[in-house]
């Protein structure tokens, strides 16, 4: 991903379709007077460049410096108003927006018994449809209108309204703590990764059932359950507690399945619900059900039902190159996983407007561990270098840190011996500085470091050794996610029996029933 800075107003024009930009200039030449706007002089050149250039603006002579900035502005605005007018942008969301906006011309006209009857049925619309926030603003707004426009029902009509805003305003109360609660754990997924001793997963523990509502399940209405599986998928996360992971992802995607009709409301919780499932299928290591979820999300993806825009495109390809390389990983099968890495590549430039630093360094270390599983330790470094690399802290610290020990394992693979003290010294100060010295990196430096000293005839002894320490903290409740980064101990196994990494992954992939 570029580094550099990014126009606002470039990257829009550059997320239009064909059609959407079609659509644009239809909707500017409606009136001819705009036919030579400067605006839509501007679009066109813009609609050209691959990267933001002032110069060539100003030397198109369309618009002078001290203008410009405004220019933008209006072309930005115009553009917004022509997608918002696209059919193919229109959904019940919007619909519901705009019903509430006629609402409310109607309402400052004094046609209050017009703008009624259209909130009256907006306002079912937007319960049927889990709006529940917009259904609040159209309740309010009758409040409003009843309170000045006088009718022989106005005491039952009082009651009625007044009730209605208590109820929708209990429910969007609770669905606001739980998207509070779930943002807060997810914000400390990202910056910290799992809890790493027993003071954290108190203070998460602890953090979690303060903060969660007290409810009743069955009168939460859709968009509450989500936020709650939500919000207990990611403290299950932190704590790895994997089998409940599971068990919340598969209520998240299963509410949808029940309500099939926010699947095209709200496709992207239906992806990232279906994404975090496949992750925790993949951390339990459930063979044939992830690959049954894989192909039902695909046929998903492809329904022609299933909403089609950019945004959704990015997600979609987060989540299936994400789960089509841990099926490699499941499997052992580094080797037929490699297809994957051009197109990966390819898309990741394709979407790169759409996708943050976070899910970009996430798949550069899955690709390293692809290479490092075919052999090819180089390639993994070169991977491995470019997370190394990356400055921003407020990234997840564990993947940091993972990514440096697995580069001292490939240099030590690739015969790479004058890298290693330098890489030592570095991660070994890394770590300290992020607090997450742990016992699988204390051994693991501990090895490599001593490697000058070991005869290469007592080598497989050592290994030996390293691999009965290292097998102490496969069950360990705060050491165990090493191995979810790196398979240590297959490749120990690996070097001690003389096989491939991939061999052993394989071997022990085939006797994993599910």
């Amino acid at each position: 991903m570029s580094n550099h800075p990014k126009d606002n107003l470039l990257v829009l024009i550059r997320s239009l379709s064909k059609s959407e930009k079609r659509h644009f200039k239809l909707y500017v030449n409606r009136l001819d007077v705009n036919s030579d706007a400067k605006f839509l002089m501007l679009f066109n050149l813009l609609d050209k460049m691959n990267e933001y250039d002032e110069a060539l603006i100003l030397k198109s002579k369309i618009v002078t410096k001290q203008q410009l900035s405004n220019l933008k502005a209006h072309l930005y605005k115009q553009i917004l108003i022509s997608l918002r007018l696209n059919p193919v942008n229109q959904n019940i969301r919007i619909h519901i927006r705009e019903q509430l906006d006629f609402a409310t011309i109607l309402y400052y006209k004094g046609l209050y018994k017009q703008s009624l009857k259209i909130l009256e049925k907006t306002k079912v619309l937007a319960v049927e449809n889990e709006e529940k926030n917009i259904a609040y603003e159209i309740v309010e707004l009758e409040k409003v209108i009843e309170s000045q426009y006088i009718t022989r029902s106005i005491h039952g009509r009082a009651d009625e309204l007044i009730l209605q805003s208590k109820e929708l305003s209990r429910q969007n109360g609770i669905a606001s703590e739980l998207s509070n609660l779930s943002l807060q754990l997810y914000r400390i997924m990202l910056k910290s990764g799992y809890a790493k001793s027993d003071l954290e997963m108190k203070i998460i523990t602890d953090d979690f059932h303060k903060n969660m509502p007290k409810y009743k399940i069955e009168t939460l209405g859709f968009r509450e359950k989500l936020w709650l599986y939500k919000a207990n998928l990611w403290h299950s996360f932190l704590i790895q507690d994997f089998l409940s992971c599971y068990k919340y992802a598969k209520k998240w995607v299963n509410l949808f399945h029940e309500n099939e009709q926010m699947i095209y409301l709200n496709p992207v919780w239906f992806i990232k619900g279906n994404n975090y499932l496949l992750e925790c299928l993949y951390l339990i290591k459930h063979k044939s059900y992830f690959k049954n979820t894989l192909e039902k999300l695909e046929q998903s993806f492809d329904s022609d039902l299933f909403p089609k825009n950019e945004n959704l495109n990015s997600l979609r390809f987060l989540c299936v190159s994400n789960s089509k390389l841990n099926l490699h990983f499941l499997e052992g099968d580094f080797e037929g996983g490699m297809y994957l890495v051009a197109s990966i590549l390819k898309n990741m430039k394709v979407h790169e407007d759409r996708i943050d630093e976070h899910h970009v360094m996430v798949l550069y270390y899955k690709i390293a561990c692809l290479y490092f599983g075919n052999g090819d330790n180089k390639k993994c470094i070169d991977y491995l270098k470019k997370i190394i690399d990356n400055k921003s802290l407020s990234m997840r610290e564990d993947l940091m840190c993972f990514a440096r020990v697995l580069s001292l394992v490939a240099h030590f693979d690739a015969g790479l011996d004058y890298h290693l003290e330098k890489q030592l010294k570095s991660t070994y100060t890394f770590l300290i500085k992020m607090n997450d010295l742990h016992g699988v990196q204390k051994e693991m430096i501990k090895f490599l470091k001593n490697l000058g000293s070991i005869y290469p005839q007592d080598l497989k002894s050592e290994f030996r050794k390293l691999h009965a320490r290292l097998q102490v903290f496969e069950n360990h409740p705060y050491e165990k996610r090493a191995f979810l980064y790196l398979d240590i101990i297959s490749w120990l196994e690996s070097k001690i029996e003389n096989k491939p990494v991939a061999q052993i992954i394989r071997e022990k992939s085939s006797k994993i029933l599910r």
